[in-house]
């Protein structure tokens, strides 16, 4: 494909054709120089493999990777997160660069923060979900491979956004076994200011560093060619997951102001806030990539918001009855800050039509109590078994599955990638049991929002 060829395909100048020098963090890395054409495709790939590279990709200027050929992809398909982290990688030492030419303590303080936090932790849930309905949807050619590593690493950037973010507005400390961004700036500053001041400096900070995630995340998709068949229907997926997570994250801070929401109101919460971030929208965005027909679309659609909701509503169990050396966050942080849960309303509901006033008092009683204590939970814990909820939530949770399967199994996919995918979608809503594990907005630690 000539120059002028690609830049029709695409809708957009094609990125400069690469050059052999090292790649970013990778020594004795490199990326080929004067190919050009359809035979950039087979030289790249076999300077890549010659120098030993394990993946098989190569990256542009910027570090962004890009796919080198039909034998790259399917290394991608070997190790989707490896292949996301390194476009990652590449994305981020660029970016870090461009914030020190702004200033140097920005950068340190935030920018090289937000790259850090991007790099480490988290099992890229998201972008394998994008990845493997991609592939289902039989996208594989170099050039929609390499746009679907960038959209997926923008991903990761949104999750650090809204991340960061969530810490904030919970007040939480530790993220990931770690001080929370807010939390460790704030530890830096410490001393230099009465501690009110730098607690708001703290909060500030970690409001501007999930914006400057978001800002990079933004400018990731913007950079990155798309056909011009495909490059309008995941824009407006990418600005409408935006809107709806920002929807669902207000919805849970708003439950937990006004008190126990109602049953749809709590459904409607976990679809925004997880259903349709975590799992439909990346799914439709890589079937988007690969250019799938409506009802393609239509089918993956049905099949992440069932196994999204699913999703959250295993991320609510977890939080009070899940095993914190798996979860990595303590167990019941949802009921001590009051999140309006399906979990938990469905508690009540069931309490107030039992007529059952021990039950409603204990629920009334913990909900948003900061200084809730373990014997405490487990009275929480009684409640929610003794209602019937968590058996409820859980056969839920089942159905869910299922029926989002049924969905999926309607779309005319890939055999062998549909197949990926399908394992994808059940281990994501069995909370992490061996599965990937990356839940909503709103949760916050080990397995729901690494």
């Amino acid at each position: 494909m000539s120059p002028t060829q690609a830049k029709e395909h695409h809708g957009a100048a094609p990125p400069p054709v690469p050059r052999l020098v090292p790649l970013p963090g990778s020594p004795g890395r490199t990326r080929p120089d004067g190919v050009d054409g359809e035979a950039a495709d087979d030289e790249a790939g076999d300077a890549v493999h010659a120098a030993g590279d394990g993946d098989g990709l190569l990256a542009d200027e910027a570090g962004a990777v890009l796919p080198g050929d039909a034998r790259a992809v399917r290394r991608v398909d070997a190790d989707v997160s490896a292949a996301v982290g390194r476009v990652l990688d590449g994305v981020l030492d660029e970016r870090v660069a461009r914030a020190r030419a702004v200033d140097e303590l920005f950068a340190t303080d935030l920018a090289v923060r937000v790259a850090e936090f991007t790099r480490t932790g988290g099992k890229r849930t998201r972008s394998r979900l994008l990845w493997w309905s991609l592939r289902a949807c039989g996208g594989g050619d170099p050039a929609t491979a390499a746009a679907a590593l960038r959209v997926g690493a923008a991903l990761e950037l949104l999750q650090t956004c809204a991340l960061v973010h969530d810490d904030v507005m919970d007040g939480a400390q530790v993220r990931r076994g770690r001080p929370a961004l807010h939390a460790g700036l704030r530890a830096r500053y410490a001393g230099s200011a009465p501690a009110g001041r730098v607690g708001r400096f703290g909060d500030a900070a970690g409001i501007l560093a999930g914006d400057l995630a978001l800002a990079w995340a933004d400018d990731l998709v913007a950079e990155t060619p798309l056909a011009p068949s495909t490059a309008p229907v995941v824009r407006r997926l990418w600005s409408d997951m935006r809107t709806e997570m920002v929807a669902g994250q207000y919805l849970d801070v708003h439950g937990q102001v006004t008190g126990s929401p109602g049953l749809p109101r709590a459904l409607r919460t976990a679809s925004l806030k997880s259903a349709l971030y975590s799992v439909a929208r990346p799914l439709a965005l890589g079937a988007a990539l690969a250019g799938a027909g409506e009802e393609t679309l239509r089918a993956l659609d049905a099949a992440g918001r069932c196994v999204g909701v699913a999703f959250q509503l295993r991320d609510d169990l977890d939080d009070v009855f899940g095993d914190p050396r798996r979860t990595g966050k303590s167990p019941g942080s949802d009921i001590r800050e009051g999140k309006p849960t399906y979990l938990t309303a469905l508690a009540r509901a069931r309490a107030v039509t039992a007529g059952d006033e021990r039950a409603l008092s204990v629920l009334d009683g913990s909900l948003g109590d900061a200084g809730l204590t373990d014997a405490d939970l487990d009275e929480v814990r009684k409640v929610l078994e003794a209602t019937g909820a968590r058996a409820v939530v859980e056969t839920k949770v089942r159905r869910l599955v299922a029926r989002g399967l049924r969905h999926l199994d309607a779309a005319p996919l890939d055999p062998e990638a549909g197949s990926r995918l399908r394992g994808l979608l059940r281990s994501a809503a069995d909370g992490g049991r061996g599965g990937p594990g990356d839940t909503g907005y709103a949760a916050r630690g080990g397995e729901g929002r690494r």
